[in-house]
């Protein structure tokens, strides 16, 4: 019983912590939106290197760079929270915690190309409004990331 409750607890407090990454890539993705991308497009944008790599709109580039930025930001912010919260693993040797960030990073190389290209498929083929298509794509990434996390990153075994 208490290893379901265990697990229980690792769920849900993997999930809020989810939900709060959710909100912060959406918060990075809209600033991105709205503030970073008509700025350097309109200021940057005559060069050719960032019109075709950020300023291009068909297909939407700044929102890809967006996407991937914050991605990268909230999963360096979730590995600490997931760690010392909700996996429990104290550890603070650098060889231990650098091991489980490359596997940690790793999962989440595979889980990110798999949020990403929900994400522009969803926005680009489907025409998904945007925020849609951000919770659609994290739910999914988040789901995938958690069983891998549980098991081969935090070695967390059923018994």
């Amino acid at each position: 019983m208490e290893e379901k409750d265990n697990l229980n607890r690792q769920i849900l407090f993997y999930f809020l912590f989810a939900i709060l990454m959710i909100i912060l890539n959406y918060g990075i993705q809209k600033i991105n939106q709205l503030f970073l991308a008509p700025y350097i497009c309109s200021n940057f944008g005559t060069i050719e290197i960032i019109q075709a790599l950020y300023c291009s709109i068909t297909p939407n580039m700044s929102e890809l760079i967006g996407s991937i930025a914050a991605v990268g930001i909230t999963y360096i912010i979730k590995f600490f929270l997931d760690k010392h919260f909700v996996f429990k693993k104290g550890g603070t040797l650098i060889k231990e915690t650098s091991k489980e960030f490359l596997k940690y990073f790793g999962f989440a190389i595979l889980t990110t190309i798999e949020n990403i290209g929900i994400q522009f498929l969803l926005t680009n083929l489907m025409n998904t409004p945007l925020e849609i298509s951000i919770i659609i794509a994290l739910s999914i990434g988040y789901l995938t990331k958690f069983y891998f996390d549980r098991k081969y990153v935090f070695n967390i075994r059923n018994s």
